[in-house]
C-alpha cells in the first residue's frame, strides 16, 4: 500500500529540489533533510518491547525497538536517502545492492550485492531508492531481499510515477510503499514528470 507523507516541511523542501537551479551541493543536502523528516513519519509503527533499566532515580521499564532496522540503498541515488535517515537511527545497519536501468529496454541489471550478516529475516529493512519510475529497480531490489529472508519490508522514495506504484504493489502487495510526492506520469524515456530530472546525476553534480 502506498503512502504519500504530506508534511509541509517535506512538501517545501522538495519543491527546492525540483527547481532546476539548485545545484548539487544544496540538492544533496536537502534530500538529507527531507529523508530524516520521512523516516520519522515512517518510523511511527515499529514495534517496541519492554526493557528494565536503571535511571539516576530509580528502576524504570522503559520501551525500546524489539527490532533490528537496516538499511538498503539501491546504488547509486539511494546512498543520497542513507546519511538523513541515519541521523535519526544511527544504530541502524546498511546494506546495499548495485542496479542500473537499462536505458533502452527500462529493465533493471544488477551489478552489486552485500548485506549486514544480521538476521534480515527478523530485522525492519528500509529499501531507499529517491525515484520510482517504471518500479523495475524497487520490484527487483525486493526480490532480492526477500529471496535472502527478509519479511518486513519498506520501500522508500522521494518520487514517484502512478505506473511504477502501480506496477510496485501489484508485485508485491506486502511491502510498504512511502512516497514525498506522486506525481503525473513518464514520459517516453522513463522518466518522472514533473519529477526532478535524474537524481543520481543532482546529488552528485555527475551527468
Amino acid at each position: 500500500m502506498a503512502t504519500v507523507l504530506n508534511h509541509p516541511l517535506i512538501s517545501h523542501k522538495l519543491a527546492w529540489m525540483r527547481d532546476k537551479n539548485t545545484g548539487h551541493k544544496d540538492f544533496r543536502e536537502t534530500l538529507n533533510e527531507v529523508a530524516s523528516l520521512m523516516a520519522y513519519e515512517i518510523c511511527r509503527d515499529l514495534p517496541l518491547q519492554d526493557k528494565h533499566i536503571e535511571t539516576p532515580m530509580g528502576p524504570c521499564n522503559a520501551k525500546v525497538l524489539a527490532s533490528e532496522v537496516v538499511l538498503v540503498p539501491i546504488l547509486r541515488a539511494g546512498m543520497g536517502l542513507v546519511d538523513g535517515i541515519l541521523n535519526l537511527i544511527p544504530f541502524a545497519k546498511v546494506g546495499f545492492i548495485g542496479l542500473y536501468r537499462d536505458h533502452k529496454t527500462l529493465e533493471p541489471v544488477e551489478y552489486f550485492a552485500k548485506f549486514p550478516q544480521s538476521d534480515l529475516e527478523n530485522g525492519i529493512v528500509m529499501v531507499l531508492d529517491p525515484m520510482l519510475a517504471t518500479g523495475g529497480s524497487a520490484i527487483a531490489a525486493v526480490d532480492m531481499i526477500k529471496k535472502r529472508g527478509a519479511k518486513n519490508i519498506k520501500m522508500v522514495c522521494l518520487v514517484g510515477a502512478p505506473e511504477g506504484v502501480e506496477a510496485f504493489e501489484k508485485a508485491h502487495p506486502d511491502v510498504d510503499l512511502y512516497l514525498a510526492a506522486l506525481d503525473d506520469h513518464l514520459n517516453e524515456i522513463g522518466y518522472i514528470v514533473p519529477g526532478l530530472g535524474d537524481a543520481g546525476d543532482r546529488i552528485y553534480g555527475t551527468k
